[in-house]
């Protein structure tokens, strides 16, 4: 038998006291794709950090290609042909900097470059990077104006196209690569990992989106509490996988009952999200949850940050609880009860770990501070209070209050920002793709939280059409800026009203 291009050992990891990996073992093949699955917490995070040179594990060994491999850094990891793209993409590129600059900062900083190049050697050899996997980008675009799921491509991209002087890549590790890309960019990267595996490039996977591992998987090993606690071969069997994630069978999903709504808290009337959009209604109602599905780019995003009065609104009317409401900035949507949880938490809700005001209890506080205090400080203990309160009702796993929002996994990151909007009233609460890096088991503990509010109305921005089903009551397809056929109504509307017009046809009747 060919022997395995990685074998991992009875690696162990710990950080204070917490074991967080427990003598992991497992090992990949050439031209294999392994699916690493595991709650948030697992150690997968870790076992990464090991592999690509962040962290040096505590003890075990790890053999790559028949040699030892003990990477110090992450350019170490990459000269011995381990390519990584982690969950974050802030450190891909920094604002200022183009899609090309991005692109080629490995080859600026490696000493064997040479010391000019042209603008026009730049481009060239970024877009020979980019046509060597097929991806297509914006050169000149600046890296700040880019979507998360352009900077996830572009880095893949990066990571694929390691240059001349280091090994190319024998095993490329993604974490949650699809998280941000539409089903048209997945099926895209899908087909590139799938050509590149012919061409004898192992791939560590790491997803919570079970079609995504079905599509790409060989096998799949499942990480419990730092050890690895399955393993299943092609065809995997997710329910037993996923039972082994979490080590309890998943709780049945909530979402497709029937429940009886409120009153409309959002009306939306011909509204236009652009000057070309087609005109669309909307209509939110209390205690009922919409999810807004649909292509990367067809205005999710932007229905829900002009809701929030980020951009502007090009036309239409817009009432909330009987009330004209047009705002003009997210303070003025807060003020009215209109509140959000962008795309990216690590961008658009958490604070740096180097900043102040990075702790739990204060990731919960911070848009309420004024609210809070008085001349400076904050009333007796109610920044502690409402944290430990929710840490209780949405089991978020932490040492205390005081525990640095940094050091929690994805999914009680995720509910800290839920927390956030759930310490104050509100009307409407707005998530931007709130499942991204989420386990399957936070996942529903999520769901379970924004499902019990039933004195306020729900809009959640989705690419993916398993979220979209378990989480809401409705679900809505937007394309082009403009909201088409209701593609799941609530039974209420299925009386009198006109039959949904087919998919990719903008229509004007309010839902």
């Amino acid at each position: 038998m060919t022997p395995p291009l990685l074998t991992i050992a009875n690696v162990t990891q710990s950080f204070e006291g917490t074991r967080a990996l427990d003598g992991a073992s497992f090992d990949i093949g050439r031209g294999e794709i392994v699916a690493l699955m595991g709650a948030n917490g697992a150690g997968k995070s870790t076992l990464v950090k090991i592999l690509s040179g962040v962290l040096l594990a505590d003890g075990g060994t790890i053999t790559l290609d028949g040699k030892a491999f003990r990477p110090r850094s992450p350019a170490e990891a990459g000269r011995a042909g381990i390519a990584t793209v982690h969950q974050s993409t802030d450190v891909v590129g920094i604002p200022g900097l183009t899609v090309a600059d991005a692109l080629m900062l490995g080859r600026f900083a490696d000493r064997n470059s040479p010391f000019f190049l042209s603008r026009k050697t730049v481009r060239r050899e970024a877009q020979a990077m980019l046509d060597a996997v097929g991806i297509a980008l914006p050169l000149e675009r600046d890296f700040a104006d880019l979507p998360a799921a352009d900077r996830q491509l572009l880095a893949i991209a990066r990571a694929l196209s390691a240059h001349p002087q280091a090994e190319p890549p024998h095993l490329l590790i993604l974490d949650e690569p699809t998280a941000s890309l539409s089903a048209a960019e997945s099926r895209r990267l899908f087909t590139i990992l799938l050509r590149l595996r012919q061409d004898g490039l192992a791939v560590l996977y790491i997803s919570h989106r079970t079609a995504d591992l079905a599509a790409l998987a060989d096998r799949a090993i499942v990480l419990r509490n730092g050890a690895v606690a399955g393993a299943f071969a092609r065809p995997i069997d997710f329910s037993r996988a996923i039972e082994t994630m979490i080590g309890r069978p998943l709780a049945p999903p909530s979402a497709g009952l029937v429940r009886p709504r409120g009153v409309a808290v959002l009306e939306a009337r011909q509204l236009r999200l652009g000057p070309d959009a087609a005109p669309f209604d909307l209509t939110v109602h209390a205690g009922e949850v919409v999810a807004v599905t649909g292509v990367l780019g067809g205005g999710k995003s932007r229905l829900l940050s002009t809701l929030f009065g980020v951009h502007p609104l090009c036309a239409g009317t817009i009432h909330l609880d009987g009330r004209s409401y047009r705002p003009r900035s997210p303070a003025q949507a807060i003020a009215a009860g209109v509140v959000m949880a962008g795309e990216d938490r690590h961008r658009s809700s958490l604070m740096p770990p180097d900043w102040p005001g990075h702790a739990l209890k204060s990731t919960i506080s911070l848009p309420h501070l004024a609210a809070w205090s008085y001349a400076g400080f904050l009333f007796g203990g109610r920044e502690r209070r409402e944290a430990e309160t929710a840490m209780a009702r949405l089991s978020i796993k932490a040492s205390g209050p005081d525990a640095s929002i940094w050091s929690l996994s994805g999914g009680n990151q995720q509910k800290a920002v839920l927390a956030r909007w759930d310490a104050a009233p509100s009307r409407l609460l707005m998530l931007d793709e709130p499942f991204q890096g989420v386990d399957v088991g936070a996942r529903a503990e999520i769901i379970a939280a924004i499902r019990a509010r039933t004195n306020r109305a729900t809009l959640i921005a989705t690419s993916d059409r398993e979220e979209a089903e378990a989480v809401a009551d409705r679900i809505l397809v937007i394309d082009q800026h403009s909201l088409m056929a209701d593609d799941h109504p609530h039974p209420a509307d299925l009386q009198g009203t006109p039959a949904p017009l087919p998919e990719g046809r903008p229509h004007d009747r309010a839902h």
